[in-house]
Parts: structure tokens; C-alpha cells; sequence
């Protein structure tokens, strides 16, 4: 089963999901915002890649935080700040069995899709 996670006017997820279709690949599509985040599904992630993996930094979300709330961040912190703003994850967050890839590169969709 293929689940890729994300929000569906990034354009990225967009990319994504065009290439996956593309290739006639099925998969379910997860909204962060429309579907929601389940708390344990996100710790796992957490655990899996660690926070730093998996904020995206560069993201508006992540800018707008204060200071100190970024200087504090850590694997505890993250979940409840990510529960209450799930913009500021990488995507797509695109899970094959146990494989997490974040972000869209053709190269790395191709080879796990081999």
C-alpha cells in the first residue's frame, strides 16, 4: 500500500502525484489539513527521520515561529506544533511499506518503484 501525504495545492504534491499517476501507480492521497494527523502516526515518523528531517525550515510556517519556540524544538516539542500546524512538514511525505521518502525527485520515486 502507498499513502503520500501532503496538501493538495503544494505544487510539488502536485508533481508528485502527477508522476505517480503517470506511471499508473495506485496510492492514496492524505491532506494534511483537509484529513488530518493522527498523533502516533506522526511520532513514528518522528522516530523514523527525526524532526529535523522532517520540518521543512525553509517553509513560511516554520519562518513565522517565534525564536524561541525554534531554539527549543525537539522530537517532543515537534509533535504538538506539527499536530496544530501539519504545513510545516516536508512534502510530499510519501510512505511504501516501510520506506519514507520526503520530497519529489523522479530518480528516487524511480528507484523505489523499481
Amino acid at each position: 500500500m502507498i499513502t503520500i501525504y501532503g496538501i493538495k495545492n503544494c505544487d510539488t504534491m502536485k508533481k508528485a502525484i502527477r508522476w505517480l499517476d503517470d506511471q499508473s501507480i495506485d496510492y492514496t492521497f492524505h491532506d494534511y489539513r483537509k484529513d488530518g494527523l493522527d498523533q502516533a502516526l506522526l511520532t513514528s515518523w518522528v522516530n523514523k527521520l527525526g524532526w529535523e528531517s522532517l520540518v521543512n525550515k525553509r517553509g513560511t510556517t516554520w519562518r513565522k515561529l517565534d525564536e524561541e519556540t525554534k531554539e527549543k524544538m525537539d522530537d517532543n516539542l515537534v509533535i504538538p506544533t506539527l499536530l496544530e500546524q501539519p504545513a510545516m512538514i516536508k512534502r510530499p511525505l510519501l510512505v511504501k511499506d516501510s520506506n519514507i521518502t520526503l520530497g519529489f525527485k523522479v530518480d528516487e520515486y524511480e528507484t523505489l518503484f523499481r
